[in-house]
């Protein structure tokens, strides 16, 4: 679960607070050539295969979620899928697959979010978890920092089309994001240590702010290595419905 955030990009107090792109802008970015033939609204009034509504269903339940969530989630997943035929946003393939290691394992963190005002994803990529959280979750304002250009087109992208008032892109990298103390948490799913997370990002949470770090096992090693200053809140272990493997949220914050 460990890799590097890119660092492409800059980002100036000039380009925060974020604010909306005009659709006449998106659309001269291009779409991939994988979405040619047929438009994203067909391909969405088809019905999606049962498999995948079924095991969404049944995972959002296991997540004490509204089922109704399916709909969003699914329009995020066709787009992702679409998106990833020609721009690489993601490893995995298989749409089954996508709905357990993506959508579901981001969104077993919704019970740490709620009553969270704003939330930084660092190194977002294709928008994990940013983008299931804002789905989830529209009273949590989302801001999605990726330094990955051909990325954060697509998160543009993704926020226009799904309608999300409640997310952001941030085209930066995240120690380059000028927002001082701008959020109440920050989070990072796909990046490298507890350490490493702060080095970038500490300076975008507020006096009560805090790290959640999705990870894993249990990162004894690295909660030994924070910085001076900081410390462990807690450790939640994550259930994730359909996957088979360790996951826990390490809640990290300042030291009183």
């Amino acid at each position: 679960m460990a890799t590097p955030v890119a660092t492409v990009g800059t980002a100036s107090a000039a380009s925060f607070p974020l604010v909306a792109i005009a659709p006449q802008k998106l659309a001269a970015e291009a779409t991939p050539t994988g979405l040619a033939g047929r438009s994203y609204n067909a391909w969405m009034n088809d019905a999606p295969p049962i498999a995948l509504r079924t095991e969404l269903d049944s995972g959002l339940q296991a997540l004490g979620l509204d089922s109704a969530l399916a709909t969003p989630l699914l329009a995020y997943l066709a787009l992702l899928e679409r998106w990833n035929k020609t721009y690489n946003l993601t490893a995995i393939r298989d749409p089954r697959a996508m709905v357990s290691l993506h959508l579901l394992d981001s969104l077993a963190m919704h019970p740490f979010v709620r009553g969270i005002g704003s939330l930084a994803d660092l190194g977002t990529g294709a928008g994990l978890p940013g983008i299931p959280l804002a789905i989830a979750i529209p009273g949590l304002q989302v801001t999605l920092v990726e330094s990955n250009g051909k990325k954060a087109r697509f998160l543009r992208e993704a926020v226009r089309t799904l309608g999300l008032g409640n997310a952001r892109v941030a085209e930066s990298r995240a120690e380059a994001l000028d927002a001082p103390a701008a959020f109440d948490a920050i989070t990072a799913r796909a990046m490298a240590t507890l350490a490493d997370i702060l080095a970038v990002g500490a300076h975008l949470l507020g006096p009560e702010g805090r790290l959640l770090a999705m990870k894993g096992a249990r990162p004894d090693d690295e909660i030994a290595e924070l910085p001076a200053g900081w410390r462990v809140e807690a450790i939640h272990p994550l259930a994730v419905p359909g996957l088979d493997a360790e996951r826990h949220l390490v809640a990290v914050c300042r030291e009183a």
